[in-house]
């Protein structure tokens, strides 16, 4: 279980790929680290700040409810 990716980055990398970016791509249009976006997507981070996930979805023109279910 402890592998198991999250539900937010998974979300994050379906959305991300539907617009055809990068990580790099992301992280530089939601004004986070690249490292941040990497680590959520691998289920490093599966609880990032609303914060940030408010950044990731701005980014990715979704609902912050869209990566969330």
């Amino acid at each position: 279980m402890l592998n198991e990716k999250s539900t937010i980055g998974k979300n994050i990398k379906k959305y991300r790929n539907k617009l055809g970016i990068s990580q790099d791509v992301l992280s530089k249009k939601a004004n986070l680290a690249f490292h941040t976006i990497a680590k959520i997507e691998a289920g490093a981070t599966p609880n990032p700040t609303i914060g940030t996930v408010k950044k990731i979805a701005d980014a990715l023109d979704v609902g912050i409810d869209d990566l969330m279910k």
